[in-house]
């Protein structure tokens, strides 16, 4: 019998002592990391297969706000707003799904579907928009990731709303960005290929700073000596679009408290990263 059959010894160690791991309650989830990570080292797992384990091991422990869009940075559509108004947005914006409001920005009504309205303007109707939306599911930024994809998969659901503890709007998630937490990005044509900063990085380079969207205000703050009010917005990312009035495409700046924000990286959902400059006094 050939050496690297799984049934010698060496191999058949492994797996029995892997099976222990798994037979009942492991002893601990570093101690099955250790027999995966030694198993890859054998050969036996590939490195993609080990990261997506790991991934799987860690949505356990990510909450919601760990990883939703942030309510400055999502795109909404108003139930009032002229056809065309919201048309250009759907096209403006590239994406597949978007919540719709009434009078208010928290009171989320449904969500349209682009290929929805498409239909309706392939067909040469005119579009109502509430007659289009789909079920909205609203969740709290608490639910964890592990527990919301087994909804997701159940309902056919691709995204929720999250809501504070105020039922007020505090951004989105959709399935895609629980798969990215267990298998990494998954890249559309529209993304950039540039690898993002690290989530809550502050880099001075050459006199100016690249600071991730996801930077804390409070951070921000602390950096800079700067004052911005975190009561409403959590991110930087959120603060900055909030005044933008919009989803600031790469190259949009504006200036704010005495700072300029240069968006240097942004996809068709969020913005991920800003040149700041600090104005001279």
């Amino acid at each position: 019998m050939s050496e690297d059959h799984p049934s010698t010894p060496a191999h058949r160690s492994w797996f029995e002592r892997l099976s222990q791991a798994l037979s009942g309650e492991p002893r601990n989830i570093e101690e099955l990391l250790d027999e995966l990570r030694q198993a890859q080292a054998n050969g036996l797992l590939s490195n993609d297969t080990l990261s997506m384990v790991e991934g799987a091991i860690d949505v356990a422990d990510l909450t919601v706000s760990d990883v939703m869009v942030p309510r400055g940075q999502v795109v909404t559509l108003a139930s009032d707003a002229p056809f065309a108004d919201n048309l250009a947005i759907v096209i403006e914006s590239g994406h597949s799904r978007f919540p719709v409001h009434g009078d208010e920005k928290d009171e989320i009504l449904g969500i349209l579907l682009a290929k929805d309205l498409l239909r309706c303007l392939a067909d040469g109707v005119p579009a109502d928009i509430s007659q289009l939306l789909r079920p909205v599911a609203l969740i709290p930024a608490s639910k964890k990731l592990n527990v919301l994809l087994k909804e997701f998969r159940l309902s056919h659901n691709h995204m929720a709303i999250v809501v504070d503890e105020y039922g007020g709007v505090a951004g989105l998630i959709t399935i895609e960005d629980v798969l990215e937490q267990i298998v990494g990005d998954i890249d559309d044509e529209h993304d950039d290929d540039d690898d993002d900063a690290d989530s809550r990085q502050m880099t001075e380079v050459d006199g100016q700073w690249l600071v991730n969207a996801l930077t804390p205000i409070a951070e921000f703050n602390e950096r800079f000596g700067s004052a911005f009010l975190d009561e409403e917005f959590d991110t930087v990312g959120g603060m900055v679009t909030a005044e933008f009035g919009h989803l600031p495409e790469a190259g949009e700046e504006i200036t704010l408290g005495g700072f300029n924000f240069h968006v240097n990286k942004a996809d068709d959902r969020r913005v991920h990263q800003f040149i700041v400059r600090v104005h001279a006094n």
